[in-house]
């Protein structure tokens, strides 16, 4: 079955032209002395911020930068990247932003495959020769309509889920649609304030930026890129006056569960919360409806797409057992093949996504675009194409679609699209791993697991037995993981086994490895007495936190968090606890935890911050 775009809500006056520096100029001329760019220092009114990015197109333009060219953004704040991407823009090019989470050699190959005319940036990641443009230069009125719709207007790189990251090349005319469906979709007006908290180099980032600035709402951007836990995005919503947010499905888990537990409502001028990224459960979606005065927008779609391609914001039916995807936003047609042919309503096939909004393609890799972006059949003109996701999914009796799963085996952690097999391949690359398995924890699906058979048969446990790394054999492995992939892909915790087992389909019985694995980590029957008996406070109180976090009731006061499952949102949902336990703690971050991995150390840390004159 075909969903043509979701066409019912009529086109709001003004929001339709195909580019964004049309949109861009619109709402310089309509909202002038209105806010623009939002930040802890300072507030650029939508004059102010162009006559700004008026100068810095001048500077790229005079450095190069022009249409079918790339500017480079490496700026550790998120402010200069939001003018950066409006000032190439302006100058006719696209932009592309290199994100400092990336290894250092995989930061440096995305320089080379890019290609990029020049390098705007002043954080530790950015290229050699990079540079921050003057702020006062020569206007460049109009210069901009040099660049045609379909002219590059950005590369971002998807999660390199199958090995090297793909760079997605995304069209102007592509860029200014979007912006204009999201804002329309979201009814954003110039009273709105738009929070950006996505990492700068995932595609989240466009969805923050481009859609408020064409309706002539307000980009509010924090001094850095860190990670905040539940209680500091509600800090900063609430002192900020944000109107709109969004997070992914965990980090809204997390954030939902800090709200519960304290009996909290969402602030009073937040009005909707964008969830995508990952599955949502039905149940915390209707607790939400039911406690919360924010609405809830249930977002899907892909950077080959630009970003954001279905919505949904309905009242979910009792018996519904998924939260749907929702309907296409304007300029969006997505249909549901088997075969090529769409299936009827209610019948499971291939999501496909078709219509102005999809991408050009992958920057050097032909094979790939040719593989994914496909001439549609039954689509009218010679040149339509659409995007094959690899994604399942059915329309219900609403017309909405419905995600049921993934054709290949790929999972989704944290919000990243990933293959297992790009970090088993990167395991048996070391001398100590022969075989390998990867998958998400049984329990909660937001850490990875890795099982691995010793290239030495002699180091292999027992068969049937599963036995989790320590010290320095785990952290060899981490450390050849971590030079090569992105943090979110890097299993954190490792078991050995004498073998992969498989099931009666010839595939690894990842059942029975997580079995495994429980059966090795349950303590003995008769154990020594238990260790917080020899524990003072707070370390007692610390460690509970811990086991109750990470589901591991066996941990010792001197086992590492991050060995033992630990990740950023655990870290955010340990500080939760910690604050409610500890008053020392209400200014502690989760970066206390690199410092500070176990309980003892945090417990000290605490003591110390309680200690009199601190």
């Amino acid at each position: 079955m075909s969903v043509a775009a979701a066409g019912a809500a009529e086109s709001r006056p003004g929001l339709a032209e195909p580019d964004f520096t049309a949109q861009w100029a619109r709402s310089v001329r309509d909202r002038g002395d209105a806010p623009a760019l939002v930040t802890p220092a300072r507030v650029l009114t939508y004059k102010a911020m162009d006559r700004l990015t008026d100068a810095w197109a001048a500077s790229f333009a005079g450095r190069g930068a022009g249409p079918g060219q790339l500017v480079g953004l490496a700026f550790d704040d998120p402010a200069q990247t939001v003018l950066g991407m409006v000032a190439a823009l302006k100058s006719g090019a696209g932009f592309t932003v290199l994100d400092d989470r990336l290894p250092t050699a995989a930061r440096s190959a995305l320089v080379r495959r890019t290609g990029a005319a020049i390098w705007a940036g002043d954080g530790d990641h950015a290229p050699e020769g990079a540079y921050v443009p003057e702020p006062a230069g020569p206007h460049r009125g109009g210069d901009q309509r040099q660049a045609r719709s379909d002219d590059l207007a950005y590369v971002l790189f998807t999660s390199g889920s199958t090995g090297a990251p793909k760079g997605t090349v995304v069209e102007r005319g592509s860029l200014g649609r979007f912006a204009s469906a999201v804002a329309e979709r979201l009814a954003l007006t110039g009273e709105d304030r738009w929070l950006q908290v996505a990492s700068l180099g995932f595609d989240v980032v466009i969805e923050e930026v481009f859609p408020a600035l064409a309706a002539g709402a307000a980009v509010v951007c924090r001094s850095d890129t860190r990670a905040l836990d539940a209680e500091e995005l509600h800090a900063l919503l609430t002192a900020t006056g944000t109107t709109v947010v969004e997070l992914s499905t965990q980090y809204w888990l997390e954030y939902a569960r800090w709200l519960t537990e304290r009996d909290l409502g969402t602030p009073p001028r937040l009005r909707t919360v964008v969830v995508g990224g990952e599955r949502m459960d039905p149940a915390p979606y209707r607790e939400w409806q039911r406690t919360q005065s924010a609405a809830l927008a249930h977002v899907y779609g892909l950077t080959e797409c630009t970003v954001s391609s279905t919505l949904y914001t309905g009242l979910l039916p009792r018996d519904a057992t998924e939260v749907p995807l929702g309907t296409p936003l304007r300029d969006v047609e997505i249909s549901v093949r088997r075969d090529g042919r769409p299936v009827p309503d209610g019948e499971t096939g291939e999501i496909c996504i078709g219509g102005p909004l999809v991408a050009r393609g992958f920057l050097d890799d032909e094979a790939a675009t040719a593989r994914r972006f496909v001439p549609d059949p039954l689509a009218a003109g010679p040149a339509a194409r659409m995007y094959v996701t690899g994604d399942l999914g059915r329309i219900d009796d609403d017309g909405q679609l419905v995600f049921l799963g993934r054709v290949d085996d790929q999972i989704k952690i944290r919000g990243h699209r990933l293959e297992p097999a790009r970090v088993e391949r990167a395991l048996c690359e070391s001398p100590e791993a022969g075989q390998a398995v990867v998958f998400p924890d049984p329990d909660t699906g937001t850490a990875l697991w890795a099982f691995v058979v010793p290239a030495d048969p002699r180091q292999a446990p027992p068969p049937g037995e599963a036995v989790r790394l320590t010290g320095a054999d785990r952290d060899g492995l981490v450390a050849h993981l971590a030079a090569m992939l992105p943090d979110w892909a890097v299993p954190r915790v490792i078991h050995q086994v004498s073998v992969l087992p498989k099931n009666p389909h010839g595939k690894v019985d990842k059942r029975l490895l997580a079995a495994w694995a429980h059966i090795a980590s349950t303590p003995a029957p008769a154990s020594p007495a238990p260790v917080e008996g020899l524990m003072d406070e707070p370390l007692r109180t610390v460690l509970g936190h811990f086991r109750e976090v990470l589901q591991a009731p066996d941990l010792g006061p001197d086992d590492n968090f991050f060995d033992h499952g630990g990740q950023s949102l655990l870290a955010m949902r340990l500080l939760t606890r910690l604050r409610a336990s500890f008053p020392a703690a209400a200014g502690m971050r989760a970066s206390a935890l690199f410092t500070s991995p176990t309980s003892r150390l945090l417990s000290d840390a605490l003591t110390a911050a309680t200690a009199p004159g601190r």
